[in-house]
């Protein structure tokens, strides 16, 4: 059997990386951050040697981009020194790496498509943390980036289950239309990681850096508007464009984060469905319920 590790499976990610199909030979173990302190090297070196997994996927994050302005030491130690002791470790026993980033190590500056080759920069600590894992997980042959962005999926929290709790609770609503980026579900990422691990271990890729979002760019509140259009109740209040200096953050964030991912599609024949298509599915599934039993 191939034995596959998710660390950071209580998350969106990790949670659609359980109940995605994969390859009959593949042996799941999905790890929550409370069964494991991924923070502590030595823990995750223990089980790591233990387990001895051929592939380590790492969907756990510290994803609160406006609390770790004020939390830098945990973002660090979560985003980046973790990613350090799980490279480490699988390294040691021979194992593949697969982490998980994010297009908020870009500045948002430049006016196109962003490629894994355009330099990082980070403008708050989240963006910070996540380029120094991305570097620590570099370091070592065999571990694999991708970069994704704007994740949303029925299981969790996300910008999807908001804008629906909006509907319900107000009568005006009023989102960011000056920031673009691309929409991505967690399902579609979960449905690639499957075959990037499989990549991995046929010796498809040797490591490296990837985007991996859904082709199709939109401003947030654009995103919104999917979202409403989506669902069975709608939304007829009040729906305003604001400007990112009506709608004042703690942390800063990027203007401009498409992420280009078409080096994964030319080398791994991936491509993301359109978030539109996603977006229905999942708000579908959201209002029905189909999701409690998960």
């Amino acid at each position: 059997m191939t034995r596959v590790l998710v660390c950071g499976a209580g998350g969106q990610l990790g949670r659609e990386l359980q109940r995605v199909a994969w390859p009959a030979q593949f042996e799941i173990h999905p790890i929550a951050l409370e069964q494991l302190d991924i923070t502590d090297e030595t823990a995750v070196a223990t089980l790591v040697a233990e387990l001895r997994p051929h592939v380590i996927v790492n969907a756990a994050a510290y994803t609160a981009v406006d609390r770790a302005e004020d939390e830098p030491a945990t973002a660090f130690a979560v985003n980046a020194a973790a990613v350090g002791h799980l490279a480490q470790a699988a390294e040691r026993c021979g194992a593949r790496l697969l982490h998980v980033s994010t297009d908020y190590v870009f500045d948002g500056t430049k006016t196109g498509w962003y490629v894994e080759s355009d330099p990082v920069m980070p403008l708050g600590v989240y963006g910070s943390s996540k380029a120094e894992g991305e570097r620590l997980a570099l370091q070592y042959e065999g571990s694999t980036v991708l970069r994704t962005a704007w994740l949303f999926g029925a299981l969790g929290q996300n910008f999807v289950t908001t804008m629906l709790r909006l509907a319900r609770e107000r009568p005006s609503i009023g989102v960011v239309a000056d920031q673009h980026g691309c929409p991505t579900a967690a399902k579609d990422v979960a449905v690639a990681l499957v075959s990037v691990a499989q990549a991995c271990l046929d010796g498809t890729i040797d490591g490296g850096l990837f985007h991996l979002t859904s082709p199709v760019p939109a401003t947030w509140h654009e995103f919104a508007a999917a979202i409403f259009n989506a669902s069975r109740h709608g939304f007829h209040g009040e729906f305003r464009k604001l400007t990112t200096a009506e709608y004042p953050t703690r942390a800063r964030r990027p203007a401009n984060s498409r992420l280009d991912s078409s080096l994964v599609e030319k080398k791994l024949g991936i491509r993301l469905p359109d978030w539109h298509d996603s977006v229905i599915d999942v708000v579908r599934e959201l209002e029905t319920g189909a999701n409690r039993s998960h």
